[in-house]
């Protein structure tokens, strides 16, 4: 059984990875090469996008921002899973929007921008402090400001008109105004939906950021309440989409309540740690998903966190001295704020993960790797 990734980065590697034990062979399009490549050993294939369409079982996509003709051939195939409208939206906020109050599932009251008077409506109907985000384009905290003072504004909209400006008649562009809205963490849920439209969802992950990206996660601490929010916001979500494969939905959690800050249509950087925390990844569960084969458990084997590992050349091996660590290297060239690969640790129970945590803060700089060190103390004293 052969399946296509769109995009040939580290989630296309960890899902061939995950599912050649299942006799599933897995062929990355590069989109921007416009090459097939094995994307594990980056091996570049005499073949084409269309013969590759033609001999798969099913096609999949490891990121959002695809181009339009791409996204129509896999489509029109009848073997693209989640589909082109989940990857559109996904890489659409004005989109995502509409999706979050079809389903009506909560996030924060927004306005959507697309001229100064609308901007200038946004001020005055939200109030300040904003969050103001590129509807197309953006991602890792890219194509986003704050704007908390009435005198930044013209500032902003100067950056903001640039970008909208940029847009075509064919492939416009617009912006989202969210009212800033003071949360306690954040967290994200993954699920994955079987194409006879079963659902089952992991558990919560609290994540960690740092300058937009995520730095840090960790699954095992959550209770059945905020979980039951979790587990409800994904499948309307999947239902309204009519959704198959994994579906990530970041949130922030504001005393207990849970507002969508985006959705990601596939595998997750903060489901990272299912690779050793779950007896089936989230990998492994999206390649079973769009295959059609039955999908797996999502239950909770051990507590785990999940360190990225951004911008360094290599994971130190001392890492591995370190009970139940296992690093994941994605072979990339370094380059700053670069994802290059991640650490999972595993425990018993909490406390463990802690006193783990703070060896392998013992390793790694904080500079280089933010909050572990915190985050062992927490866990310890909690």
């Amino acid at each position: 059984m052969k399946v296509l990734v769109l995009g040939a980065g580290q989630l296309a590697r960890m899902m061939s990875l995950a599912s050649t034990h299942l006799g599933i062979d897995v062929l990355a399009y590069d989109v921007s090469s416009k090459q097939v490549v094995n994307p594990v050993t980056f091996e570049v294939k005499p073949t084409t996008l269309e013969q590759e369409v033609e001999q798969s079982y099913a096609i999949t996509a490891e990121f959002e921002h695809i181009p339009e003709d791409v996204l129509s051939i896999c489509q029109q195939s009848g073997k693209f899973f989640p589909g082109a409208e989940s990857i559109a939206t996904g890489g659409d906020r004005s989109k995502e929007k509409a999706l979050l109050d079809n389903a009506r599932v909560p996030c924060a009251p927004y306005a959507l921008i697309t001229e100064k008077q609308a901007f200038i409506d946004a001020i005055d109907e939200l109030g300040l402090p904003l969050v103001i985000k590129t509807c197309q384009a953006g991602y890792d905290g890219k194509g986003q400001w704050r704007l908390k003072t009435p005198d930044e504004a013209e500032p902003i909209w100067a950056e903001m008109k640039d970008f909208l400006d940029s847009g075509t008649d064919t492939a416009p562009h617009s912006i989202i105004a969210e009212k800033m809205i003071p949360f306690d963490r954040e967290v994200s849920i993954i699920g994955v939906r079987a194409r006879d439209g079963q659902c089952k969802v992991y558990p919560l992950t609290e994540n960690q950021h740092t300058n937009g990206v995520l730095t840090l996660s960790i699954a095992g601490k959550e209770k059945a309440a905020i979980q039951v929010q979790a587990e409800s916001a994904f499948e309307k979500l999947a239902t309204e989409l009519d959704y198959v494969g994994v579906l990530a939905i970041e949130f922030f959690d504001v005393g207990g309540q849970l507002l969508v800050n985006e959705i990601a249509p596939r595998v997750h950087n903060s489901g990272h740690w299912t690779q050793q925390g779950a007896h089936t990844s989230q990998f492994e569960n999206h390649m079973r998903a769009i295959t059609g084969l039955p999908i797996g458990s999502t239950e909770l084997v051990r507590p785990t966190a999940m360190i990225n590992v951004l911008g360094q050349p290599s994971i130190p091996h001392t890492v591995l001295s370190v009970q139940d660590c296992t690093s994941h290297w994605y072979g990339k060239e370094s380059k700053p704020g670069r994802k290059m690969g991640h650490i999972n640790v595993s425990a018993d129970n909490l406390h463990q993960l802690g006193e783990r945590l703070a060896e392998l803060a013992e390793i790694l700089p904080d500079d280089d790797y933010p909050g572990v060190g915190a985050t062992s103390h927490a866990l310890i004293l909690n």
